[in-house]
């Protein structure tokens, strides 16, 4: 309890169930997006004083191995992670890595050996539930802290009254875990209230820019949030090529649009509202 953990992942179910062990036992979670250098893990590590990493041995983007194990070990090589006592490792990809004896451990040997309950760990309404930095791109980055009840209290009704989360929605958020959005729409606020989500590691262009629009048909999606960047890099994809226009796929399922990350420009917006949602879902 009070202990702070690093998570360095892929988009995945095992990023989520690392985030939400630690807050069941009571440790404090900090979140570095799997895009992010050596460097920046490194200032993160030693920042939070961590004691472990969570992380995977790649992840897999637009069809590509990127590294994750080895940025956490050239992290630690930097200095000032004194703190860490064991690296936990998901294999991911598989790839054969390296694994430095008495501090990395793979992650389904530690949880084959755990009882399958886990008692959680009271905490006070203003426990630390997690640390997550600023960018850096304008300097230093900054530790933000969220606390566990006020947080957990908005993540789920926000969930509630803005995303009208009902027992038989599919909800997809686009954002990845590294970022607020994702702890909030994805490890949180959904999973608070029983519903049911896709969690997608992958970019909106692969195999083809019609990804979005052929989970959201296969998946049966009802609430679909993502962002004005990726929306307006579609417009363009669907513009050059009619397969990957989202007129192309039964987007019949979807009932609510949502638009995180930066302010909307009307084109993008009127467009994710006509071809997106059929002129009939609100945004």
């Amino acid at each position: 309890k009070g202990d702070r953990v690093v998570i360095y992942i892929s988009m995945s179910i095992d990023g989520v169930a690392a985030m939400q062990a630690c807050a069941r036992i009571g440790a404090t979670h900090s979140v570095v997006f799997g895009g992010f250098s050596a460097q920046s893990l490194r200032d993160r590590i030693e920042d939070t004083g961590a004691v472990a990493v969570i992380t995977a041995d790649n992840q897999v983007r637009g069809g590509k191995l990127l590294p994750l194990k080895s940025i956490v070990d050239e992290a630690i090589n930097l200095g000032g992670c004194d703190a860490i006592k064991n690296v936990l490792v998901v294999k991911r990809s598989g790839a054969d890595i390296a694994m430095t004896a008495g501090r990395d451990l793979w992650m389904a040997d530690v949880a084959d050996q755990q009882a399958t309950t886990c008692e959680p760990e009271w905490v006070s309404a203003e426990h630390p539930l997690f640390l997550l930095y600023t960018s850096g791109s304008t300097g230093k980055p900054k530790g933000v802290q969220h606390s566990t009840g006020g947080y957990l209290l908005h993540a789920a009704l926000t969930t509630k009254w803005t995303f009208d989360l009902k027992a038989d929605d599919v909800f997809w958020c686009t954002a990845d875990i590294g970022w607020v959005t994702g702890h909030t729409y994805i490890t949180y606020g959904p999973l608070a209230l029983g519903g049911t989500e896709i969690v997608f590691e992958g970019v909106p262009t692969y195999p083809d820019a019609g990804r979005f629009w052929k989970m959201i048909q296969d998946h049966k999606a009802t609430i679909f949030y993502t962002a004005p960047t990726a929306i307006r890099s579609l417009i363009k994809a669907a513009e050059a090529n009619d397969a990957v226009h989202p007129k192309s796929y039964d987007l019949s399922s979807l009932r609510l649009l949502g638009s995180v990350g930066e302010p909307i420009n009307p084109a993008a917006w009127e467009w994710y509202y006509e071809n997106v949602g059929g002129s009939r879902c609100p945004i």
